[in-house]
């Protein structure tokens, strides 16, 4: 039995809607237009709830520019705030178009970090060093191509050209922010497309210095994630890896969450093939279980 009832907050998660108007990939189990009708579903549900944000996991569309503009307008039927991740397939556009996917979500900066209830949020993007988001000559598709000849020659499972990796840029802003979170007493979620644990064949190529770098910080309390369309979880060092199933998949089931924070505790409400699930914060600080008591 939990002594606190009501959650710190409460926000809602959907991963992989991956919206196209093309037929359903049968092999995959990809029903790419049949997202809309699942979307419109999950933020009626959202609507209805008292969430302090909305966040979808990347891969937004499945290929063409056309695809925002079917998919985003259901969006604004949304009364909580959004935030949006990209994932690989969210730059299946026209090279001249790359540059301009953030802007077209509404994302203020390709990562960025904000605050609530004592809890600090990071949203990462996985997409920095990849073969798909960097233009055509760009360093860091050159760095991706080394990148994955390196793991290829390693036999590792994630050398794969629709996986990525964070530029060293981000992955210092990363360490930092977890540091002033630290110092500042706040408990972390941090957010991206790629799963980096359990080791998987859709993890980041950076992985394993993502997973050390949250295993230095006791306040990293969870990492969500998409990409892996079957899902997945695991726990590791005081993080709980939460790889949220793919709203795309199935012809009519759908797959989001909502989750929330207590102080003890996240408790996660699936809806469609998601898996409800309660992921003990056994780091929690002390002031915010006191302040939970209030």
């Amino acid at each position: 039995m939990h002594a606190d009832t009501s959650p710190l907050l409460r926000f809602g998660v959907i991963a992989d809607p991956q919206y196209a108007a093309v037929e359903p990939n049968l092999v995959l189990g990809r029903y790419y237009a049949n997202s809309l009708t699942k979307l419109a579903e999950a933020i009626e549900t959202f609507n209805a709830e008292d969430l302090a944000f909305v966040v979808t996991l990347g891969d937004i569309i499945d290929r063409g520019w056309q695809s925002f503009d079917a998919i985003l307008p259901l969006y604004d039927k949304l009364r909580h705030p959004k935030h949006f991740l990209l994932g690989n397939h969210d730059f299946g556009v026209d090279p001249e178009k790359l540059g301009q996917v953030f802007g077209r979500v509404g994302m203020p900066s390709p990562y960025q970090t904000f605050a609530m209830a004592d809890w600090r949020f990071v949203l990462i993007d996985g997409n920095e060093v990849s073969l798909f988001a960097p233009p055509p000559g760009d360093p860091r598709r050159t760095a991706a191509e080394t990148w994955i000849e390196t793991l290829k020659s390693q036999g590792a499972d994630n050398a794969h050209p629709w996986n990525a990796a964070l530029g060293d840029v981000q992955f210092a802003w990363l360490e930092e922010t977890l540091r002033k979170a630290e110092a500042a007493g706040e408990q972390v979620v941090v957010m991206g497309h790629y799963p980096v644990y359990p080791p998987n064949a859709h993890n980041m190529w950076d992985s394993q210095r993502i997973v050390d770098l949250f295993g230095r910080f006791k306040n990293v309390g969870a990492y969500f994630c998409g990409h892996n369309h079957d899902g997945n979880y695991r726990l590791a060092d005081g993080t709980h890896f939460v790889n949220i199933k793919g709203m795309v998949e199935t012809p009519d089931t759908t797959a989001y969450a909502i989750v929330e924070i207590h102080a003890d505790r996240m408790a996660i409400r699936g809806y469609g093939r998601e898996t409800d699930r309660t992921l003990q914060l056994e780091t929690i600080m002390p002031r915010l279980v006191v302040a939970a008591s209030r």
